[in-house]
């Protein structure tokens, strides 16, 4: 059984970093792809960015491109979001979702390509 666990969120003033991080267990890390996921109140879930399988290709949304970057160290099956500059408009729940596709060699954004997610964490950034 899949389980992801996202954890780092918290309460922020602008302009600060956050580093969210996201396990899983049950699959493979090293041969999967991974998104991040946000979504604020009264809105769809969004595409953040993510990381293929390789850890060699990320891609990120445009309103967080020169802010907010992905990495991810397989010897401990864990995702980084480190988010620099945050602004108010970032407040969301963040969540972590792997891709099913086995080494996928690109990096989609489309949230109903993923199967396994996590419960997701809280950011909010005060003005």
């Amino acid at each position: 059984q899949v389980h992801v666990v996202e954890s780092g969120g918290g309460l922020v003033q602008t302009g600060d970093s956050l580093r969210l991080s996201c396990t899983i267990s049950g699959r493979t890390f090293s041969r999967y792809a991974m998104g991040w996921f946000r979504q604020a109140p009264g809105k769809e879930r969004e595409f953040v960015g993510g990381i293929d399988w390789s850890g060699t290709s990320t891609s990120l949304a445009d309103s967080v491109k020169g802010r907010f970057t992905i990495s991810k160290d397989n010897a401990r099956n864990t995702m980084y979001l480190q988010m620099n500059s945050l602004k108010p408009e970032d407040t969301a729940v963040y969540y972590c979702a792997s891709d099913p596709l086995y080494m996928r060699a690109i990096v989609v954004g489309d949230p109903s390509e993923y199967d396994e997610w996590g419960q997701g964490t809280q950011v909010t950034v005060s003005s």
